[in-house]
């Protein structure tokens, strides 16, 4: 599975908790929403050196907040419309392992993500489990 295979496959099953995912799948989607956000918030970044740097009183340091203000918005509103399928594909990848998806309550925990990496990374049980078949068989 390719990049944009794996994207459109996890827009395309957004809040879908069940199931299996394969590891390119998760891999794939994960690198898109790292880069997503990481090209969103660079100007987010910039215009607050902008900002910081212009009186405040002025309306060029006054609009540019407002602008400060507005991207941040839409930078929180991409994270949080992404993280819905991003812990769908976690828990489908979870599931190729054959855990369960409340696994990822360890992103609570102190080092906790650092396990469910070592998940994400094995490779699944082969064949069928409880969760369904292997994916891309």
């Amino acid at each position: 599975m390719g990049f944009a295979d794996a994207v459109r496959t996890c827009l395309r099953r957004y809040a879908d908790f069940s199931g299996r995912a394969s590891r390119a799948e998760f891999w794939w989607f994960f690198l898109f929403t790292f880069l997503v956000t990481m090209v969103l918030t660079l100007p987010l970044y910039i215009v607050s050196v902008v900002v910081s740097l212009m009186d405040g009183s002025s309306a060029a340091g006054l609009a540019f907040a407002i602008l400060l203000t507005g991207w941040s918005i839409l930078v929180a509103g991409v994270s949080i419309a992404l993280l819905i399928p991003l812990l769908a594909v976690g828990s489908r990848r979870l599931h190729d392992y054959g855990q369960p998806a409340w696994w990822l309550l360890l992103y609570l925990v102190p080092c906790g993500n650092l396990v469910l990496l070592v998940f994400w990374a094995l490779d699944g049980t082969p064949g069928e489990n409880q969760y369904g078949a292997r994916p891309l068989q």
